[in-house]
């Protein structure tokens, strides 16, 4: 057993009603098979639709797990909010800024696009300005950035993390809409001309190896400041973390984000290998994972499972309403018998 999951086990609630709510909201959602798992990378489509995790961590390193929170997935679009972190504490928030935007697009993640006026690519979110962004990851070589890479996902999780290599070799060899974005950049001097590093850099991202709890401790880690809330291990500088979180909020969930932002109000990332991480700041984070996806890209249990908890425990980031649940009480198991 590795160091992380000796300290998870010794803090996990055992016996909670949030443990409870969790399996009936698992065990509601199961039922659910709509949406289609994604197909247009040949690896992908090997994911089993039953496939469903739900994880929650909280600030003070409670680990809450439900269904197949161990099953493996890359992690795909989920990668770029935390590569954005790093670019933003390699370069600070004005360089940066200068070469990726931060607002909605409007347009579909894959888009070949950038702002007609400042020719910079949209946000971090999208394909074009996650190129950008990666292209911003300091190192002297690729292999170097990679291990940076790698290094600060591992600062989040806890685990080391590995890619999954014929993910990486498919998303290299059909990535010609991410290698046009790219060469249309460099046009306007948005990236360098490290092209194919850079290129290959943003395939392994999108390629890393994760599970639903590390979607939840990734997510955790921001709402709790920057910090592991396992590991006490810094993992973004906490200046960033509120610039990461907004752009989650507003871009993170492809073109469903200004739903997502309405309806469930938690700065989230998605990606097409079927996960959410989901933040609350100063509380929890938020882990799913079923890659049964909506026509968007989004995991429909995964949403279905976020609208549940934002509503029932008011974690919407402008909700001012009384709860239903009493969050507090449901982790400490506190007031049982109103459940």
């Amino acid at each position: 057993m590795s160091d992380l999951q000796s300290l998870t086990s010794s803090i996990t609630a055992v016996t909670s009603p949030f443990r409870s709510y969790l399996t009936d909201l698992h065990t509601q959602y199961q039922a659910n098979n709509d949406g289609a798992v994604a197909d247009y990378i040949p690896e992908l489509a090997l994911a089993k639709p039953e496939w469903f995790g739900i994880c929650v961590v909280t600030e003070a390193g409670q680990v809450f797990e439900i269904g197949d929170c161990d099953q493996v997935f890359t992690i795909q679009s989920i990668s770029k909010a935390f590569v954005y972190g790093l670019a933003l504490e390699d370069h600070g928030r004005e360089y940066v800024n200068s070469r990726v935007s931060v607002e909605p697009s409007g347009e579909a993640f894959n888009a070949i696009v950038l702002d007609e006026t400042t020719n910079r690519p949209y946000n971090p979110m999208v394909n074009a300005g996650a190129i950008a962004t990666s292209d911003l990851i300091k190192g002297a070589n690729g292999t170097e950035r990679l291990k940076r890479l790698l290094a600060m996902f591992q600062r989040y999780t806890g685990r080391e993390l590995d890619i999954n290599v014929p993910v990486f070799l498919s998303e290299k060899a059909t990535g010609f809409r991410n290698r046009a974005m790219a060469y249309l950049m460099l046009n306007f001097g948005m990236v360098s001309d490290r092209i194919d590093e850079t290129l290959d850099l943003y395939f392994q991202q999108c390629s890393v190896m994760v599970t639903a709890k590390d979607l939840a401790m990734l997510s955790a880690t921001l709402a709790n400041g920057g910090v592991n809330p396992v590991t006490q291990e810094r993992a973004l500088d906490e200046r960033y973390v509120q610039d990461v979180i907004s752009v989650m909020l507003t871009c993170g969930m492809y073109d469903g984000s200004g739903e997502w932002a309405y309806r469930v109000g938690m700065p989230a990332k998605s990606g097409v290998g079927g996960g959410i991480t989901a933040v609350v700041p100063g509380k929890l984070g938020v882990g799913t994972f079923s890659p049964l996806l909506d026509a968007k890209g989004n995991s429909v249990r995964g949403i279905k499972v976020c609208e549940d908890l934002s509503q029932d425990f008011g974690l919407h980031l402008f909700n001012v309403a009384k709860p239903k649940l009493d969050l507090a009480d449901c982790l400490t198991g506190n007031d049982v018998d109103n459940w």
